[in-house]
C-alpha cells in the first residue's frame, strides 16, 4: 500500500499582481495554506475563499477530492490569474475490528435521534466562522504515542462496512493529558454524546478546527480562548471504541482533512 508521508511543501507561483505562496502537500486530505499580495481576491474552483487584510488564506481537500482543481487570483487592479492545481492521489487502509457492542451496531430509535443531534451539534460548531488566525501556526500532535489508526481507512465493524476514518487515532491509556494543538476557542465540549463520547471542538479560525474525541474527561468549557499546548482534557474509552486512544479530527469546515500531513512525523511520547 503506497502511504502519503506526512511532510510540507512550499510552491511558490507568479501572476500579473506579485508572487502566490501555497503551503501544504498537494494529494488528498490537505489542508493548503495561502498567502497573496494584500487585497487580493481568491476563488477554488469557482468558490470564493475568505482573505485576510494581509492577503493570507487556507482551504482544504477531502479524502475522495478530484485530483484538477483550479486556483484564481484577481489582484486589487482587477488582473485575473488561474492556476491549476493537480493533487496527488491516495489509497487507504482497510481496518475490522470485532466486539463492537450491538447496541453501537445497531441503536434503538431513542439513540438514533441522540446520535442525529450529536451529529447536527458537532456539524454546526465546525460550520461557524471565527475571525481568528491561530490556523497560521505550525500546529502540534495533542496526544504522542502509537498511533492505531489512521485518516482516510475503511473501517469493518463485526463484518458490517462503515464509514471511512476522518482522523488519527492515537493509542495512550485513559486520563493521558490532552493538549491543544494550536491556539483557539473551545466552539464545543459535549462530556457524553451517542457515538463520539466525550466530544472537544477547538476552532483555530477561518473555517479550521481540530475534534478530540473518546474523552474521558473535558478541562475546558465553550467559550473558551485556549493557547497551543495547554491541556485541555484527557484521553479515554467513551462512546463507540473497543479500547482507550485519542481520535483527533482535523476539518476545514465541512471537509475532513489529515492532521498527520499538518504535523510530520510523531515525536517520542511525553
Amino acid at each position: 500500500m503506497r502511504r502519503v508521508i506526512s511532510f510540507f511543501i512550499l510552491i511558490f507561483l507568479s501572476f500579473s499582481s506579485g508572487a502566490l505562496e501555497l503551503r501544504g502537500a498537494l494529494t488528498q486530505g490537505s489542508l493548503i495554506r495561502g498567502q497573496a499580495e494584500p487585497g487580493a481576491q481568491v476563488k477554488l474552483n469557482g468558490e470564493a475563499i475568505p482573505v485576510t487584510e494581509q492577503g493570507a488564506f487556507v482551504f482544504g481537500f477531502g479524502r475522495d477530492a478530484p485530483l484538477i482543481h483550479t486556483l484564481t487570483v484577481i489582484g486589487e487592479d482587477g488582473a485575473v490569474d488561474t492556476h491549476p492545481l493537480t493533487l496527488a492521489k491516495r489509497e487507504y487502509r482497510i481496518q475490522r475490528i470485532e466486539g463492537i457492542a450491538q447496541r453501537i451496531m445497531s441503536p434503538s430509535p431513542e439513540d438514533q435521534a441522540r446520535a442525529v443531534q450529536d451529529a447536527q451539534a458537532s456539524r454546526a460548531a465546525r460550520e461557524r466562522f471565527e475571525p481568528r488566525l491561530d490556523w497560521q501556526q505550525s500546529f502540534i500532535w495533542p496526544v504522542t504515542g502509537r498511533i492505531s489508526g489512521v485518516y482516510g481507512s475503511q473501517r469493518v465493524y463485526n463484518g458490517e462496512p462503515r464509514n471511512p476514518h476522518f482522523g488519527v487515532d492515537i493509542a495512550r491509556p485513559t486520563g493521558t493529558p490532552v493538549v491543544a494543538p494550536a491556539d483557539g476557542v473551545i466552539t464545543l465540549a459535549v462530556p457524553d454524546m451517542f457515538y463520539s463520547g466525550g466530544t472537544l471542538i477547538i476552532d483555530h479560525g477561518y473555517g479550521v478546527s481540530s475534534t478530540f474525541i473518546h474523552l474521558s474527561e473535558l478541562l475546558v468549557a465553550e467559550g473558551s480562548e485556549v493557547k497551543q499546548g495547554q491541556v485541555v482534557a484527557k484521553v479515554g474509552a467513551t462512546g463507540r471504541v473497543t479500547g482507550p486512544h485519542l481520535d483527533w479530527r482535523l476539518n476545514w469546515h465541512h471537509v475532513r482533512l489529515d492532521p498527520a500531513l499538518l504535523v510530520g512525523p510523531m515525536p517520542e511520547s511525553r
